[in-house]
C-alpha cells in the first residue's frame, strides 16, 4: 500500500488519536477553553499539512506540517515528549517552500532544535531557549538574504513567521526568567502564533509564488558544480517525484534514453504516469515523464521544463564546444607533429642527397692532389677547406632542422651534445627516458632557443639545463646567472615554442627578473604526450 492511499485515512487517524489524548490527560489546571484551543492548533497543523501535501505534493511542507501536529497532540502524554513539536515545527519554518534545507547554518540549527526538544531537560531551560530562538531568528534571516529576485518574495511569509515563533519562544523563556506570571497569556500567544503560522504558510503555498522560488532554486542548482547529482536527480528532488525519468532524444530516431543509454518507454494513459515535452526552437531535444499528479500545477511543470530545457540546450552546447576544442587541440597537435616529420625528411635528404655530394667531391680532390702537378697543391688545399667549412655549416644546419642524437638516442642525448657546443658553460642535470617524438622535439628546442638567447643577450657565467619527470608531467628549466630582463614578447623565438609546447597540452613559463637571471621553464603532461605521439 502507498502513501498516497494511506494519506486520505491520516488526517481522521491523528485528529482522532489527538481527541483521545485531550480527553484522556485532561488537565483541570488549563481548564476547557485552554485544551479546546490546544486541541485546535493541533488540528489545524494535521489539517493544513494534508492540504498542502495533497495540493503540493512536490513539497515537504505537508508531511513535517503533519508531524508537527503528530507531535503536538503527543506532548499531552507526559512531560519528557511535551516540547516534540518545536523540532518539525522549526524544521518547516527554516525550509519552507520546498522543506529542504538548503544552508548549512539551517541544518545545524535544526540538528540542535531536534536534540533540545527531545531532551526535556535541554528544553526547560529557560536560557537554552533564548539562544535556540535567537539561532532560528538568525538563520531564517540568513536563508532569507542568501535568496533574491523571486526565491525572496517568496521567502517573505516563512521569514515573518521564523520570527513571530522565535519571538514568542523567547517571550516565554524571559516571562519565566522575570517571573511575571503570565502564563497564561503566554500560552494564548503561543498557540495563536502556530495556528496563524500553518494557515499563512498553507495560504502562500497554495496561492502564492512558491513555485517561483522552486524555479529560482531549481536553475541556480542547475548552473551549480556537477557533484549534486545527475540533471534527473536534481529535477526529481525539485518536483518530489524520485520515480521522475528524463530521456534524452537519440539523433535520427524517435526513441530516447536516459542518462545510462538506457531505453526509455512513454507511459500509456491510465498509468498514472505522463510526459512533458522538452522542445527547443520547435525541436524536442528531450521527454520528462512524470507522475501526472504534479499537473496540478501546470505553471509549475512547465517553468521545471523550461529550466530543464536550457539545461539540456546547455550540456548540449558545451559537449559542442568541447568536441571543438578537442578536434582544434588534435589539429594543432597534427601540424607540429607533420612539421617534425618534415624537418626529419630535410635531415635526411640533407644527409643522403647533399652529404653524399660532398662526400664524392672530397674524393675527388683527394685524387686530384695526386694526380695533378704541386703547383695545383694550393688551390686543391683551398678547395678542400672550402669544402670543410661548407660541410660543417650543412652538418650545424641538419643539427638545427632536427638532431640525429635526438631520434635516434632521445633527449638526454641531444641536450648532452647541445651542451657541449654551447659558447658557455653548460651544466646538465635530471635525466629521462624516451618520451614521444613530438614531446623531445618540443623540449630539445626550448632548451636550443633558451641557450641561444643566453649566448646572444644574457652576458651569462653559466647555464642550468635540468629535465625531471614529476608526477605526470616532464619539466625541463633553463636557469642562467645573466642580467634578466628577457622579454619573451619581444622575441618570436619562445612565442614560436610556447605555442608548440601549448599545443601538446604543455605550457611554458619566464621568469627573468633585472639582475637576477633568467628562468625558462617548459613542462607538459605526459600521458597527453604519450597519446599525440
Amino acid at each position: 500500500m502507498t502513501w498516497r492511499a494511506l494519506r486520505p485515512a491520516l488526517v481522521p487517524v491523528a485528529i482522532g488519536f489527538g481527541l483521545a489524548v485531550e480527553r484522556a490527560f485532561y488537565d483541570p489546571a488549563l481548564g476547557p477553553a485552554a485544551t479546546v484551543a490546544d486541541f485546535g492548533v493541533g488540528c489545524v497543523l494535521i489539517v493544513c499539512g494534508a492540504i498542502a501535501w495533497k495540493r503540493r505534493r512536490e513539497s515537504r511542507v505537508g508531511p513535517i506540517m503533519m508531524l508537527a501536529g503528530s507531535t503536538w497532540f503527543l506532548g499531552n502524554i507526559a512531560g519528557p515528549v511535551l516540547y516534540l513539536h518545536r523540532g518539525p515545527l522549526l524544521q518547516l519554518l527554516l525550509s519552507y517552500p520546498t522543506g529542504r534545507l538548503r544552508s548549512r547554518l539551517a541544518r545545524v540549527v535544526i540538528g540542535a532544535a531536534y536534540v533540545d526538544a527531545a531532551v526535556a531537560p535541554l528544553a526547560r531551560n529557560d536560557l537554552l531557549t533564548l539562544g535556540l530562538s535567537g539561532s532560528v531568528a538568525l538563520a531564517a534571516v540568513y536563508v532569507f538574504v542568501g535568496t533574491s529576485g523571486p526565491a525572496r518574495k517568496a521567502g517573505g511569509p516563512a521569514l515573518t513567521a521564523a520570527l513571530a515563533f522565535a519571538a514568542v519562544l523567547a517571550l516565554g523563556a524571559v516571562e519565566r526568567i522575570a517571573g511575571w506570571d503570565a502564563d497564561r497569556a503566554v500560552l494564548w500567544a503561543y498557540d495563536l502564533v502556530i495556528a496563524a503560522v500553518a494557515l499563512v504558510l498553507l495560504a502562500d503555498l497554495l496561492y502564492g509564488r512558491w513555485a517561483e522560488a522552486v524555479v529560482t532554486g531549481l536553475v541556480v542548482d542547475l548552473g551549480a558544480a556537477s557533484d549534486t547529482g545527475t540533471l534527473r536527480a536534481r529535477l526529481a528532488r525539485t518536483l518530489g517525484d524520485p520515480s521522475l525519468v528524463l530521456g534524452y532524444r537519440v539523433a535520427g530516431t524517435a526513441g530516447f534514453v536516459d542518462d545510462a543509454g538506457r531505453s526509455v518507454e512513454l507511459p500509456a494513459p491510465g498509468s498514472g504516469r505522463t510526459a512533458t515535452p522538452l522542445l527547443d526552437e520547435g525541436k524536442q531535444v528531450a521527454m520528462l515523464v512524470h507522475d501526472e499528479a504534479l499537473l496540478a500545477d501546470r505553471q509549475l511543470v512547465e517553468s521545471v521544463a523550461a529550466a530543464a530545457r536550457i539545461a539540456v540546450a546547455n550540456a548540449a552546447l558545451q559537449a559542442d564546444a568541447r568536441a571543438k576544442a578537442a578536434e582544434l587541440e588534435a589539429s594543432r597537435r597534427r601540424i607540429v607533429e607533420a612539421a617534425d616529420a618534415q624537418r626529419r625528411r630535410i635531415r635526411d635528404e640533407l644527409r643522403l642527397g647533399a652529404g653524399r655530394r660532398l662526400d664524392t667531391v672530397d674524393s675527388l680532390l683527394a685524387e686530384a692532389r695526386t694526380a695533378l702537378p704541386s703547383t695545383y697543391a694550393d688551390a686543391v688545399a683551398e678547395l678542400e677547406r672550402e669544402l670543410a667549412e661548407t660541410r660543417r655549416e650543412l652538418t650545424e644546419f641538419a643539427q638545427g632542422v632536427l638532431p640525429a642524437a635526438l631520434t635516434e638516442r632521445g633527449l638526454m642525448p641531444a641536450l648532452s651534445q647541445l651542451a657541449k657546443r654551447a659558447p658557455i658553460p653548460v651544466q646538465l642535470e635530471g635525466t629521462v627516458g624516451r618520451l614521444p617524438e613530438a614531446m623531445e622535439a618540443a623540449l630539445f628546442f626550448v632548451c636550443s632557443e633558451a641557450l641561444a638567447n643566453v649566448a646572444k643577450h644574457a652576458a651569462a657565467s653559466r647555464v642550468v639545463v635540468e629535465v625531471r619527470a614529476e608526477g605526470a608531467r616532464v619539466i625541463a628549466s633553463v636557469v642562467d646567472d645573466g642580467r634578466g630582463g628577457a622579454d619573451p614578447a619581444s622575441g618570436s623565438g619562445l612565442r614560436g615554442l610556447s605555442d608548440r609546447v601549448d599545443a601538446l597540452g604543455g605550457r611554458v613559463h619566464v621568469t627573468s627578473p633585472l639582475g637576477g637571471g633568467t628562468r625558462i621553464v617548459a613542462e607538459i603532461p605526459v600521458g597527453d604526450a604519450s597519446e599525440r605521439g
